[in-house]
């Protein structure tokens, strides 16, 4: 017992080295995760005192278990099964690639990466690139939603910024989970929008697999409780107009609120700016006939170099309004024919967001430009009187100033050659964008 055992260096060294890693794995590290736990869950609970609606529980779920409980759903299962079958392969293959479909597709959301950074760099985006402006908002209308119901945000898409902003302006509220296309889908841009809590989606897989593993874990968050953002549109729009309604997503939340009892309660969002930071590439894959989007990592990195540059010399102008305007909440146990036809859910909520798509400067001057040119007193006219036929909608007035918001347009319009000096027309290059932009609101006419 008692006798001296001579071993090389090298050795003791390497049991040295097993046994420190025993020690940190069973005694060190289980600790330290539970003091950093301890920490977050105290950081949460004030948190959830200055919120709306505190964070839900599922959002503060651990991915690896959420992916887990997903994939071993009984549904998800027997999914993969039936997908081995059809496709002459093992059974556990199939469960892998669901397993990897659910990796793809749940967040791993931080309430410190949220709160901490992109809450706060979401409000100094939006405030450097644009003059916010909260168009519409009856808070009475939002606080009066029950507690217990999930709330999902319904807008408009007409600018990758429709991310940003809703999440400065519903900040105070509670954290918002977003459906992200797959545009998103890269790294690192992938790992930071994870952490924002929002969830990725292949907008045009027909693969069955996927829908199962997709549409029980919406089913999942719904019944969970988590706040949502998505866009029934599916899409940015090309054209500048509202877009039909898809309707795969408020689906799976139909069948989440029949199945479980929850109640769920959409927010219409509508949204509009001066300036859409996409346009011109988004006007062309229009005229192209194709969603395929022309632009590249070079030419964002040009855009940003260009605009720090602005700022450095002094030259640099904000890109006019960006405005928001909140509807009325429509509640799926208030309207039972409605969560029984996600058809008809989705058609009323474009069409209540349509309603409420704030009117700006640069969208109703090009409009009236379209209609043919104006002298300077002619567009203030034609802009008075277009305004009074929009009494019951959301404008927005520079200053409570007719003549104030034709300049604010008018300015935007020609300076980048959208539209020419007095007499003020479209010019045959900007006729485009003219058309993007006045398509926002024609429908409101």
């Amino acid at each position: 017992m008692n006798t001296p055992v001579t071993l090389p260096l090298w050795l003791f060294a390497l049991i040295l080295g097993f046994a420190g890693a025993a020690f940190a794995t069973n005694f060190l590290f289980p600790s330290v995760r539970w003091f950093f736990r301890r920490r977050m869950e105290r950081a949460v609970a004030r948190l959830n005192k200055r919120l709306a609606r505190p964070i839900e529980p599922f959002k503060l779920l651990r991915r690896y278990d959420l992916i887990q409980r997903l994939v071993y759903h009984p549904e998800v299962t027997q999914a993969a099964v039936d997908y081995a079958r059809a496709h002459d392969l093992r059974e556990d293959v199939a469960v892998e690639r669901a397993r990897d479909y659910a990796r793809e597709i749940v967040p791993s959301f931080s309430a410190l990466a949220y709160f901490g950074w992109g809450v706060r760099l979401a409000r100094w985006l939006s405030n450097a690139l644009y003059r916010v402006r909260l168009q519409h908002h009856d808070p009475a209308e939002l606080t009066g939603i029950h507690p217990e119901a999930t709330v999902v945000f319904v807008m408009n898409h007409r600018s990758n910024m429709d991310y940003v902003l809703v999440t400065h302006l519903a900040a105070s509220r509670s954290a918002l989970s977003y459906a992200v296309g797959e545009w998103a889908r890269v790294w690192p841009l992938s790992v930071l929008i994870r952490s924002m809590g929002a969830y990725f989606i292949r907008r045009k897989s027909r693969d069955d697999l996927y829908r199962k593993v997709l549409r029980r874990y919406v089913q999942m968050a719904t019944i969970g409780g988590s706040t949502q953002a998505i866009f029934p549109e599916g899409g940015l729009s090309l054209t500048g107009a509202p877009q039909p309604p898809k309707v795969g997503l408020l689906t799976y939340m139909c069948e989440a609120a029949r199945d479980s009892g929850r109640d769920i309660v959409f927010v219409p969002v509508g949204l509009n700016y001066d300036r859409v930071l996409e346009d011109r590439v988004l006007v062309a894959a229009d005229q192209a006939g194709t969603r395929r989007f022309d632009t590249s990592v070079l030419h964002v990195f040009r855009a940003v170099l260009k605009q720090l540059w602005l700022r450095l010399t002094g030259r640099y102008h904000r890109f006019g309004y960006a405005a928001v305007s909140f509807g009325v909440p429509v509640s799926l146990s208030a309207q039972p024919d409605l969560a029984s036809d996600p058809q008809a859910l989705a058609d009323a909520l474009m069409d209540r967001i349509a309603r409420i798509i704030p009117v700006l400067p640069v969208p109703l001057v090009a409009q009236l430009l379209i209609e043919g040119p104006k002298t300077r007193a002619e567009l203030d006219q034609a802009a008075a009187e277009r305004i009074k036929t929009l009494s019951d909608c959301h404008v927005h007035l520079p200053r409570d100033d007719v003549a104030y918001a034709v300049e604010v347009g008018l300015r935007a319009l020609t300076e980048r050659g959208i539209a020419t000096a007095e007499p003020h027309q479209i010019t045959p290059d900007g006729q485009g964008l003219a058309e993007f932009y006045a398509a926002s609101i024609r429908h409101l006419c």
